[in-house]
């Protein structure tokens, strides 16, 4: 909730004028005319009930609030608003019923058959919060919850003479101010009239501040009532036959009475009076009221107003010309404030109000620099030099040091009383002076001292004094000099001020930033950029917060996080004119910011003085209470907040929370939410509770778990019939590819038989008729022998080559048979114990895949059985669903792993076989390990190997039903065999 003040209560010691006025006139646009009540429920919201209507204000907008369909119009007058101890408003509407809202609906109040008859004429809460109801026909009632009861009858009073004020006191007794018959007291079932001193008879306000003192307002004065009788109470002369028309007592004791001239507060100091122009008009103050904050509201003829406290309280030269660029400030021990003004003289404040300072400081003559302790102060001027004040038995007398006295110079910037009664003088280019014992000694740039500008002194607990120049910083101790500049660290040779806060630490406010010293090594804190702006004055309140201020900015800074270096930005507290400040530009003079005996810090900036109480920043504010608005989803609003579901496919959610703020969410999944909401008043006080609003993102049908599921399911498919459509285009196109090597393999083989096959056959032909004609002891027989012989060996590898590239295409066993043979076909130097196994149904191979598989196991074999010294030589023929695998292993002295990652230089074997499983896309797994022997795996895809892919289908749809036919072995000779 927005409505969060700026204090806690109405500082009863401020003039009215010093109070902050914020005013909803007919000029900003106040919708509802002349205001007669005022409430606020717990939620934080004020309810403002006018001439033309209800409305319901959060700080910033102002709603109009119908309950047409219970009480008329929305637009009709309301008269009377308050809150019970339940939180429950009750609305008194003119020429209607009481209404009240519960649950957030408004009903009609009713008294036992029936409503109550529509001429209420007053509304009041008694001192347990329970409601009083006033009817000149029913009489008046008091209602708590759901319970009723009568508690005066309209015979117990004058009928001509309706109640239209009421208030109860603490022991349960009722005071009931009539329009014309004066003030009635009912007391154990009995009105009696208790008119003694009161001349006035009609009472228009009541207001009890305890059992014996009744405030009553009439339309001729104030009235007070001490247990005994009334009396007028004392007002201005001018607000003679003045109409009293509300009464209110704050926090603080203030009373606030509301009248056809102003506003009246009266307490201990006295009256204070304002007219209230801009909220009156030519009209009256109808209602007061005091918020949860302790703001006191003022209702008035043309709208709304608000006053309150604000953290400082200002003099400012809009309101006296003296405080216009005041400079330095002191506080003695007198409660006295001093101050000066930067047009000169010099001036003191106390209990508010401005004293003259002394005749020894001209008007003309600007001051510099104030301290002091006890009776005395001591003053530097721009041109008349050092002068001191004393008082004694309430007598002050003064003294002026020049040049002419020994002083460095007449222009003292800066000046310091130390422990020992010394005052050292810093002059604007003359260097410090010390006076002690009646004799000044000066200290320049030649005796030690930085630069001979001195605008700072400070004495350390140690009793070490340290001076601010324009060329760093110097330090005098035991009569022997130091001086810091950035050198050693500082952010800036012209140092501004010094101050040395409760854990002794010295702090240097320079034209750069912060600096402290620590075992007298300048160390620089990190710091946010308000904190590097150049430093003008600081100070330190009890709570370990310092208050500085820069050229541009009044800040409060926790010390500790400046220390540790951890300072951020979110550490500090920046203070403006919505504080109370004049402006928030400091002012560069010794000592413009400190801390007084009370512990208040003075500030001086330009355009005035102001004071804060930093114990009261503590705990005096209330936290602000968030409240979410509305929610809508793309624009449209959801109903009710309580319970909140947002319909599928919305984008964005929106929040609108006090004060005209908005949280916007977007693309939010369906799921349960939380939108939690915090605030913070102006001080940083957070609300303890989080506003929480539960809503729930309902799905649409796409972002429902079936629907995922099922899409999942579809995706997954699709990817599978993509990726069996791809499979099968590369099988195409590897089959393709084999029939056009068999074509090829084809065509070179009826080649060879039909030209060079039938050429050497021929020619073998005529060499026989030729060696058939020789005699038999022809020396060319013998040669012609061998001839033939050759030509017959020639012949039959040429039909060997045409066989083998004449693949055939009907013989499904015959790899396990080649496999067998090949033993027969190596000449073996061992005994091997050789076996070929076969496992599945055989199936057709393509005829290219056959061939490069049985060569891949041939010379698999080929180097198991030539070089692995084995003694068992097993290879597996698989036939399964899903491809062809080959398994060749052996117990021999395995391959050497180099061998087997490279292969041996000048040898193809291994090399080889990877090419040709690569070329048919079959994997192709060699493992083998020192005298464990070798094992080689190749796998081939079925659609790949299997010649005919219509009939492996089936068999891969459904093997699992099949049984798998056992294994059998193929040739299992003697596979001992010896050559």
């Amino acid at each position: 909730m927005c409505l969060v003040s700026h204090a806690f209560g109405l500082d009863p010691h401020r003039p009215l004028f010093q109070y902050v006025r914020e005013n909803w006139n007919t000029e900003a646009k106040f919708p509802g005319g002349a205001v007669n009540a005022i409430a606020q429920t717990h939620d934080g919201y004020l309810w403002i009930g006018t001439e033309k209507g209800l409305f319901r204000f959060d700080g910033f907008n102002f709603v109009r609030v119908s309950f047409a369909s219970t009480a008329g119009a929305s637009n009709v007058p309301i008269l009377g608003l308050l809150t019970d101890a339940s939180g429950t408003l009750w609305v008194r509407v003119q020429g209607s019923d009481v209404v009240r809202q519960k649950g957030g609906k408004f009903e009609t109040v009713a008294y036992g058959a029936g409503p109550l008859s529509s001429h209420v004429t007053a509304v009041s809460k008694d001192r347990n919060g329970a409601v009083l109801i006033s009817d000149p026909v029913e009489g008046t009632f008091w209602f708590e919850a759901e319970n009723t009861q009568r508690v005066a009858t309209p015979q117990m009073l004058p009928g001509s003479s309706p109640v239209i004020s009421m208030a109860e006191t603490s022991d349960g007794n009722i005071w009931l101010g009539t329009l014309g018959a004066g003030l009635f007291l009912l007391a154990d079932n009995r009105a009696a009239a208790v008119n003694a001193g009161l001349p006035e008879r009609k009472i228009n306000c009541l207001l009890i501040i305890s059992n014996e003192d009744l405030w009553v307002g009439s339309d001729n004065g104030l009235y007070r009532w001490n247990g005994q009788e009334f009396r007028r109470e004392a007002l201005p002369s001018s607000l003679g036959n003045v109409q009293i028309l509300s009464l209110l007592q704050d926090r603080d004791s203030n009373v606030w009475a509301g009248t056809d001239r102003g506003l009246l507060r009266i307490n201990t100091k006295g009256t204070s009076f304002s007219e209230e122009k801009e909220l009156r008009g030519n009209g009256a103050i109808n209602v007061l009221f005091e918020d949860r904050e302790g703001n006191v509201w003022v209702g008035g003829a043309r709208g709304l107003g608000r006053m309150r406290d604000t953290v400082f309280m200002t003099f400012s030269s809009a309101t006296d010309p003296r405080f216009e660029n005041t400079g330095p400030v002191y506080g003695d021990a007198n409660g006295r404030t001093w101050f000066a003004p930067g047009q000169g003289g010099l001036y003191a404040i106390k209990d508010a109000h401005v004293q003259p300072g002394s005749i020894a400081v001209p008007a003309n003559d600007v001051v510099y620099s104030i301290e002091g302790r006890g009776d005395e102060i001591w003053i530097g001027r721009q041109r008349g030099g050092l002068t001191h004040l004393q008082w004694r038995n309430g007598t002050a007398t003064s003294q002026t040091f020049t040049e002419a006295d020994g002083l460095a110079q007449n222009s003292v910037y800066a000046v310091l009383e130390s422990r020992d009664g010394s005052v050292w003088a810093g002059t604007l280019s003359g260097g410090v002076s010390r006076f002690r014992d009646g004799r000044f000694t000066t200290y320049t740039a030649a005796s030690g001292l930085a630069a001979n500008t001195v605008s700072s002194i400070l004495e350390a607990r140690d009793g070490a004094m340290w001076f601010a120049t324009s060329n760093g910083l110097s330090s005098l101790s035991n009569d022997q000099w130091k001086s810091y500049s950035t050198r050693d660290g500082l952010p800036s040779a012209n140092v501004n001020c010094l101050f040395e806060d409760s854990a002794g630490v010295l702090w240097s406010g320079t034209s750069a930033g912060l600096a402290f010293l620590v075992s007298r090594k300048v160390q620089v804190p990190s710091l946010p950029d308000l904190l590097r702006e150049p430093i003008f004055g600081i100070a330190e309140d009890k709570k370990g917060r310092f208050w500085i201020t820069t050229s541009n900015h009044v800040l409060q800074v926790p010390r500790d996080k400046l220390l540790a270096g951890n300072a951020g930005t979110g550490d500090i507290r920046e203070y403006g004119p919505a504080d109370g400040l004049p402006s928030s530009e400091g002012v560069n003079r010794s000592r413009s910011v400190i801390s007084d005996s009370e512990g208040r810090i003075w500030i001086s900036v330009k355009g005035g003085l102001s004071v804060v109480d930093p114990s009261h920043l503590a705990s005096s504010w209330p936290p602000a209470i968030p409240h979410v608005e509305s929610v809508m989803a793309d624009g449209k609003a959801i109903t009710p907040i309580d319970s909140i579901h947002v319909p599928a496919v919305h984008k964005r959610i929106t929040f609108t929370y006090t004060a005209l703020s908005l949280a916007v969410y977007t693309n939010l999944g369906p799921r349960t939410y939380h939108f939690h909401l915090l605030a913070s008043n102006s001080y940083g006080e957070w609300n303890g509770s989080e506003t929480v609003v539960g809503f729930e993102v309902e799905p649409a049908f796409w972002q429902t778990w079936w629907f995922r599921s099922t899409l999942a399911v579809l995706l997954a498919s699709i990817v599978f019939v993509f990726y069996r459509l791809h499979l099968h285009r590369l099988t195409q196109q590897l089959n393709l590819r084999f029939e056009e090597r068999l074509a090829e393999r084809t065509r070179i083989a009826q080649e060879l038989h039909d030209t060079l096959l039938q050429g050497f056959l021929s020619a073998s032909m005529q060499l026989h008729v030729a060696e058939d004609q020789l005699p038999a002891d022809s020396p060319a027989k013998p040669l012609m022998n061998r001839v033939l012989t050759l030509m017959g060996r020639v012949i039959e590898e040429g039909r060997n080559a045409v066989r083998g590239l004449r693949s055939g295409h009907d013989d499904s066993s015959d790899l396990g048979q080649a496999f067998s043979r090949v033993a027969q076909e190596l000449v073996i130097q061992q005994e091997v114990d050789f076996r070929v196994v076969m496992e599945g149904l055989p199936r057709a191979l393509h005829p290219i895949i056959r061939d490069e598989v049985y060569r891949i196991g041939r010379e698999s074999l080929v180097n198991a059985f030539r070089h692995s010294r084995a003694s068992k030589i097993e290879v597996e023929v698989d036939y399964s669903a899903s491809n062809l695998r080959i398994l060749i292993r052996d117990n021999g002295c395995g391959i050497d792993p180099q061998v087997l990652r490279a292969g041996r230089d000048g040898h193809w074997g291994l090399p080889g076989m990877r090419e040709r499983a690569e070329k048919v896309g079959a994997k192709l797994r060699v493992w083998s390990r020192a005298a464990a022997g070798t094992e080689i795996e190749l796998i081939v895809p079925g659609q790949v190997a299997f010649q005919s892919h219509a009939s492996a289908r089936p068999r891969q749809r459904f093997g699992r039903f099949n049984p798998r036919p056992a294994a059998h072995e193929v040739n299992k000779p003697e596979s001992k065999r010896q050559q």
